[in-house]
């Protein structure tokens, strides 16, 4: 049933050749002013630099341009202090921001859209948007970075176990477990910046899909609006949104990092592992049980990442059917991309603010360190350098670890003579590679987990990040 018809069609920009009006229900379920107003300083931004090269080119007069340039600053301090009125009648926040400013300067304010569309005006839009969103995320990435550096040193020498299949497997230090976490962002980061490179291209200029008969000059406006590059084909300037797809994959990436990093917080919180503190202002209690402490940000986090990758497969499947050029499918592009810049920012954000202030309980990690026989692999090293085949040590350290098993002791409490049974030339000396400090301390190698690694890779990270 078709709702209240609107006001003509002939009032609407593109009005001439309607001859009814828009369904009421129509223009609401078309609209996209509800979502889109948030790109209004880019859409003004873009704007200025088009009327500047039509002023270049001769196509608007010097007074044209300054009255075209004084309405927009205007109306963006309007929108700046929420004093603009958005009209779902106009649609979208182009047709909203052009009809105020022709409301305000008259005919002047007609001739703005002269050399361009729709299409290549709102994928301009998102560029410009989208670049200066990827620079926000990857400040507070950088800042993330830096706590984890902080910690890394901050302790370094501070023993924990390492993990496979979360079982107790090698003792490592915090600090090297600080900085693999450091390095998944770092891969970040340099994917967001790669990423960059693709979304710092001009669609303006592509008009609706063939580009224009105005003696345009898009090297000028790119350099205006700051883009490496004016796009090379017009169809695909107005119809890319690989460069959306490929920022949310990297999004994505990230958060799946993120929740990682949630889920070992939420370990260690518990008081199975009790490895770590987390101040209260990131936690929250519970409504019934009195002693409950919830680690919140970190479980938020690791479940805000299944909405990111949802939009990256909202995404590409909005995209995979789509013939050239631009269609109004495109319009669904906006909310899952903004919902991915706010969740991953926030998220980002959160973590940032929270790491810094993240208490190891060092006694805590060290007692669950030397249970799991963690020191294992140190003795079959030490039997290989004193000449056993590596298949044979492993023989005798696993029925040494089997004996440790039935008497519940660790290879580091058991006498030289019961080692000995195992392996005649094992001596005194063993105790030393049997300590948690000595297993760490033998991994001195760069990637390694000795505090003096540690140490190297945390003046080597802050080389990295300036």
């Amino acid at each position: 049933m078709n709702g209240k018809p609107t006001d003509s069609a002939k009032d609407k920009p593109w009005g001439g050749r309607f001859s009814e009006s828009t369904d009421a229900f129509v223009e609401e379920f078309t609209a996209s002013i509800n979502f889109d107003k948030r790109l209004y300083k880019h859409d003004i931004q873009g704007s200025r630099a088009h009327a500047q090269m039509l002023g270049k080119v001769g196509l608007l007069n010097t007074n044209e341009v300054e009255q075209i340039l004084s309405g927009l600053d205007a109306i963006e301090h309007l929108a700046d202090n929420n004093q603009l009125e958005w009209k779902v009648s106009l649609e979208d926040v182009h047709m909203n921001v052009e009809a105020r400013l022709t409301d305000r300067i008259g005919i002047a304010g007609k001739k703005l859209h002269t050399g361009r569309s729709r299409n290549d005006q709102v994928a301009t839009d998102v560029r410009l948007w989208l670049r200066d969103q990827v620079d926000g995320i990857s400040h507070e990435l950088r800042r993330l970075q830096r706590a984890l550096i902080d910690l890394a040193e901050r302790e370094a020498d501070t023993i924990l176990p390492g993990f496979t299949h979360l079982q107790v497997a090698q003792p490592i230090t915090f600090g090297h477990h600080m900085l693999a976490w450091f390095e998944m962002l770092q891969r970040d980061f340099e994917r967001l910046q790669d990423c960059r490179k693709r979304i710092n291209v001009m669609p303006l200029g592509a008009a609706a899909l063939a580009g224009t008969t105005y003696p345009i000059d898009r090297e000028y406006t790119a350099q205006l609006l700051g883009f490496e590059r004016p796009a090379r084909n017009s169809l695909d300037a107005v119809s890319d949104r690989d460069f959306a797809i490929e920022f949310t994959s990297a999004a994505s990436l990230i958060m799946m990092h993120l929740s990682r990093f949630s889920e070992e917080l939420v370990l260690w919180t518990s008081a199975q592992f009790d490895f770590i503190r987390l101040p209260d202002r990131f936690c929250t209690g519970s409504s019934i049980m009195p002693q409950k402490k919830n680690p919140d940000v970190p479980e938020l986090v690791r479940g805000k990442s299944g909405r990111v990758f949802g939009h990256l497969i909202a995404l590409l499947t909005l995209m995979k059917g789509q013939p050239l050029a631009y269609n109004k499918d495109n319009q669904e592009d906006k909310e899952p991309l903004f919902d991915t810049v706010d969740t991953l920012l926030g998220s980002l954000r959160a973590f940032a603010d929270m790491m810094p202030h993240v208490q190891p309980k060092a006694d805590k990690m060290r007692q669950s360190a030397m249970k799991g026989f963690s020191t294992a692999t140190d003795l079959a090293d030490y039997l290989v350098r004193k000449g056993l085949p590596f298949r044979d040590a492993h023989e005798v350290v696993g029925k040494a670890v089997a004996l440790g098993v039935e008497t519940g002791r660790d290879l580091s409490e058991m006498h030289l003579e019961e080692l000995q049974s195992f392996a005649a030339i094992i001596t005194a000396d063993v105790f030393e590679v049997l300590t948690l400090e000595g297993s760490v301390a033998a991994r001195d190698h760069l990637g390694g987990t000795a505090p003096a690694q540690v140490k190297r890779q945390v003046l080597a990270a802050r080389e990295l990040l300036g």
